[in-house]
C-alpha cells in the first residue's frame, strides 16, 4: 500500500471521528441538558413547510440567551429566592409545557408534524414512557445538582455529555469505538477531571447528582435513536408528547422529596415569577424548533460552545462563582 493511499485512510478515519464526535454534541448542546424540557430531535427536522423561516445569525443569538436565561434563572429561583424544591419547579415547568403546546397546536402550525405521528398504546408504553422516565431522572437530578454547585462548575461537568453517549453506545454495540474518537474522549475526560480538581467549593453529593444526571441524560438520548429513529420529531412535537408523561412522573416524587413545603413556599416567590420562568423555559423550546433547521451540526456546535462560555462568565459576574486557572485550562483543554 502506497503512503499516500495510507495518508487517505487515515484522513478518512480522521474524518469519521470527527463527524461522530459532531453528532453527539450536536444531540447534546441542542438540548437544554437537564436544565429546562427541551427533548432533542429524534431526527431531522419534519418535512413541513408551514412554520416561518428564520435566519441563522437571527435564531442563534435568540438561543443563546434563551438557553443561558433559563440556567441563569432557575438558578436565581433556587439560591437567591431560597426556592430550593427543584422537583416541583421541574413539575410545573413540564405542566406549563403541556399546556403550552396544546394551545400551540391549536393556534400555529409549528407542531403540524404532530399529525403524522400515529401514537398507538404500544409505542407510547415500550417506547415514549420509558424515554420520559429517563427524562424525569434528568431533569430533577439536573436541577437539584444547582443547590449544591456553581452553574460555572456544572457547565463544565456537562461537557462530559458527549462522551458519556459515546461509552453507552460502545457498551450495547450501537457504535463501533476507534482510535481517534478514544483520543477524543481521553482528552474531555481529562479535561473535566482537571476542572473538578480545580473546583474552589467541591461537594461530592453535587458532584455525584450532576453526574447521575449526566448519565440519565445520555442514557435517553442513546435510546431516543434506538427506539424512535423512525419518527420525525422536533423539540416542539416531542415536548408535545413527553411533556404531560414527566409532568405526571416528576409530579410523583413531589410528596416523598419535597412534600408540602413548596407549596407553602409559593407566596415567598409570586406567580409572576413562576409563570415567567417556565415562560422562559418554553421560549427556548419554540427557538429550538428553528435552530434545528438553520445551521450545519459545526455551527450548532459553536453555538453551544459559546453558550457556555457565557453561562460561565455569567456565574462569575451574577452570582460570585469562584473558578480557578485550573478549570479554565480543563475546561479549554478539549477544544
Amino acid at each position: 500500500m502506497s503512503s499516500s493511499s495510507s495518508k487517505d485512510i487515515m484522513h478518512d478515519e480522521e474524518k469519521q471521528a470527527a463527524v461522530q464526535l459532531l453528532e453527539v454534541k450536536v444531540a447534546s448542546s441542542t438540548d437544554a441538558q437537564g436544565d429546562s424540557p427541551l427533548p432533542t430531535p429524534v431526527t431531522a427536522a419534519p418535512k413541513t413547510n408551514n412554520k416561518p423561516k428564520l435566519s441563522a445569525t437571527m435564531i442563534i443569538p435568540i438561543w443563546i440567551v434563551l438557553s443561558s436565561s433559563v440556567i441563569l434563572y432557575n438558578n436565581h429561583v433556587y439560591n437567591t429566592l431560597m426556592f430550593k424544591y427543584p422537583v416541583f419547579l421541574v413539575t410545573w415547568h413540564l405542566t406549563f409545557a403541556a399546556i403550552g403546546t396544546r394551545i400551540l397546536q391549536r393556534t400555529t402550525h409549528l407542531l403540524d408534524a404532530a399529525k403524522d405521528i400515529h401514537m398507538s398504546k404500544d409505542m407510547f408504553l415500550k417506547s415514549i414512557l420509558p424515554i420520559g422516565m429517563l427524562f424525569s431522572g434528568s431533569l430533577i437530578l439536573s436541577n437539584t445538582a444547582y443547590l449544591y454547585l456553581s452553574v460555572a462548575y456544572i457547565q463544565m461537568l456537562k461537557a462530559f455529555t458527549p462522551v458519556a453517549i459515546l461509552l453507552i453506545s460502545w457498551t450495547f454495540r450501537i457504535q463501533e469505538p476507534n482510535k481517534k474518537l478514544a483520543i477524543i474522549v481521553l482528552m474531555i475526560s481529562t479535561g473535566v477531571a482537571l476542572t473538578s480538581q480545580g473546583e474552589m467549593h467541591f461537594n461530592l453529593f453535587g458532584f455525584l447528582t450532576q453526574a447521575a444526571a449526566v448519565a440519565f441524560e445520555s442514557s435517553r438520548l442513546v435510546m431516543i435513536q434506538i427506539l424512535l429513529h423512525n419518527l420525525k420529531m422536533d423539540p416542539l412535537v416531542s415536548l408535545h408528547y413527553y411533556a404531560p408523561v414527566c409532568a405526571v412522573l416528576c409530579g410523583l416524587f413531589i410528596p416523598f422529596t419535597e412534600g408540602l413545603a413548596p407549596f407553602y413556599a409559593l407566596k415567598d416567590v409570586g406567580a409572576l415569577v413562576l409563570i415567567s420562568n417556565a415562560g422562559v423555559a418554553f421560549l427556548l423550546n419554540v427557538a429550538a424548533v428553528f435552530l434545528v433547521g438553520v445551521g450545519s451540526g459545526l455551527v450548532l456546535t459553536l453555538a453551544g460552545v459559546f453558550k457556555d462560555i457565557l453561562l460561565i462568565t455569567g456565574s462569575v459576574v451574577l452570582f460570585g462563582s469562584q473558578i480557578s486557572p485550573m478549570q479554565v485550562f480543563g475546561e479549554s483543554s478539549p477544544f
